[in-house]
Formats: structure tokens, sequence, C-alpha cells
């Protein structure tokens, strides 16, 4: 009897501390980890792809300012549609890549209350001359995901 006593206060006193989420700060805390973690990643990616790819001319792309998650999740957004385009099938780990850290940041605002814009799909431009898309592309996304780990703290701002 007095086991079975025992072992009710053990489920009901010390197993709902077991089994809980972890608190809210702890969980926004991994998603900025798993996000920066997700934009590394991409760019040993985009590192690794272009060592397999024919020397790329000089490309100039000046990123656009990233003033919090809601600038964030717009570009990759753009980013995405444009990765998605039928002459970037080379870049389909990139695209996959940028997609996962679209969806990330968009997990992280709404877990933060920040308002968002929906998705959209569209504006998946055809290009004249895919390989000169293919490198703008890539560049774009590089100097992109590079300007952001150095801004990763604007993680924390709407």
């Amino acid at each position: 009897m007095h086991l079975l006593l025992a072992l009710f206060y053990v489920f009901v006193v010390a197993a709902p501390e077991y089994a809980c989420l972890p608190p809210k700060g702890d969980s926004i805390r991994n998603t900025m980890h798993s996000i920066i973690n997700i934009a590394q990643t991409t760019l040993v990616h985009i590192k690794k792809l272009r060592t397999k790819l024919p020397e790329a001319p000089q490309i100039e792309v000046t990123p656009p300012s990233i003033e919090g998650l809601t600038s964030i999740i717009s570009y990759l957004g753009l980013l995405d549609n444009e990765l998605q385009s039928p002459s970037a099938e080379l870049l389909s780990q990139i695209q996959a890549d940028v997609s996962s850290l679209d969806g990330r940041v968009r997990s992280l605002a709404q877990t933060v209350e920040c308002p968002t814009q929906a998705k959209t799909r569209g504006g998946i431009s055809d290009c004249l001359f895919p390989e000169s898309c293919l490198y703008l592309t890539l560049t774009k996304v590089q100097r992109y995901l590079e300007k952001f780990l150095l801004n990763k703290d604007k993680l924390k701002v709407c």
C-alpha cells in the first residue's frame, strides 16, 4: 500500500517537471540557433557548388538592409521563388536550404508574435541567359546570408 502511494506521489508531483515543454525562452533560443546553423550550412553548400561550376564572373550585388524578422522573411521569400526557376536546377540544395531557413524564421516570428505576410508564390521569371541568372542568384543568396550572419541580432527584432 505504501509503495502504491509512493508511486502515485512520484507520478503526480515529479513527473510533470520532466514532461513539460521547455520554457518559451529556450524554444526561441533553440530556433535562433537552428536558423544560424542553416544559414552557415547554406553558405558551405554555395562554396561547394562554386567549386563545381566554371569560374564565375565578378557580380556586384548589394543585399537589402536587414531590419528584423519581417524584412528577413520578405527577402528569403523572394530568394526562394527565384531559386525555383527552371534554369536553377543546379541550385536545388540551396533552394531547399533557403526554404527551410524561411520556414524557421517564419516559425520564430509566430512564436514572438511578430506580424508576417503569407508566403507568396510566383514571379518566377524565364531568364534569357540561364547561366548568368544562375550565377546572379547564387551571388544574391550568398551575399544576403553573409550579411544576415553579421546581423543575426536582428532575429530579436520584429
